[in-house]
């Protein structure tokens, strides 16, 4: 009476693949506001390309050119940075956890480990899906990431400002557009409340990137002391085998009852 395999889910149809080709594309348009001030700042065109390719920590890279720009040493900068791709090491132990990956592709997913390509993934309840929305939004971003930054470096003083294109508010929107739907319960809401009062507060006193770092301390803070009921939280709200599992269940039911 059970019902036949299940119907592998086709890409164009996966809410993951989806989710993460519009972060790609809104992150990606960002990288031009990096090129631009990369240039802005002092870098070539073949150093802000580096920084793009083998960094590839839209804050972390910010932060480096940032204190470059203000007259800091390499040291400094290099410290900035690194202090801003500490979240990315834990993102790599949760990454690795989910999704296994096994030889070369343990090198590349974690390059691609990233913001989106996290939130992307845990924000999947199937593993196959987990995989996608992953892998789609690692390797989409560090293409179109890096298209963009080098667009950004050779226009450079064209663009003008490019704070004034809005791209930082664009990939913040997408990002935003990510977490809505999936905070479940009032202490997940007041968590996250919390964390963008954080955020605001501490924009205009620490150096770029720093502010998200914060808003983590807030966030593991409270969840410490926390003592939410047990189905409250980050949960995804996509099942992307449904419609998939009933029909097949009901192509089943039809098929074993002409049997009968």
């Amino acid at each position: 009476m059970s019902g036949g395999p299940a119907v592998p889910l086709k890409l164009r149809d996966s809410p993951a693949f989806k989710i993460a080709l519009s972060l790609s594309i809104a992150t990606g348009l960002y990288g031009v506001s990096f090129g631009a001030l990369s240039v802005a700042s002092g870098f070539d065109f073949f150093q802000t390309m580096v920084l793009s390719l083998l960094l590839f920590s839209g804050g972390s890279q910010f932060a480096f050119i940032g204190v470059v720009a203000g007259g800091g040493s390499g040291v400094a900068a290099m410290t900035a940075s690194a202090l801003l791709g500490l979240r990315n090491g834990i993102y790599g132990m949760q990454i690795n956890a989910m999704l296994r990956p096994r030889g070369w592709r343990r090198y590349i997913s974690a390059h691609v480990t990233i913001d989106e390509s996290t939130a992307t993934a845990s924000g999947q309840s199937d593993p196959d899906e987990q995989r996608r929305g992953f892998w789609t939004a690692g390797i989409g971003i560090f293409i179109l990431w890096n298209i963009f930054t080098a667009i950004g470096a050779l226009a450079g003083d064209a663009m003008g400002d490019p704070k004034q294109w809005g791209l930082d508010g664009a990939a913040v929107a997408a990002f935003l557009a990510l977490l809505w739907p999936r905070l479940k319960g009032r202490e997940p809401w007041a968590i996250a409340a919390a964390c963008a009062l954080a955020t605001i507060l501490a924009v205009p006193f620490v150096p770029s990137g720093v502010p998200i770092l914060v808003a983590a301390l807030v966030a593991g803070v409270i969840g410490w002391f926390s003592h939410a009921r047990m189905d409250e939280g980050l949960e995804p709200d996509v099942d992307p085998y449904a419609e998939k599992r009933e029909h097949g269940h009901g192509h089943s039911r039809s098929g074993n009852g002409g049997d009968q």
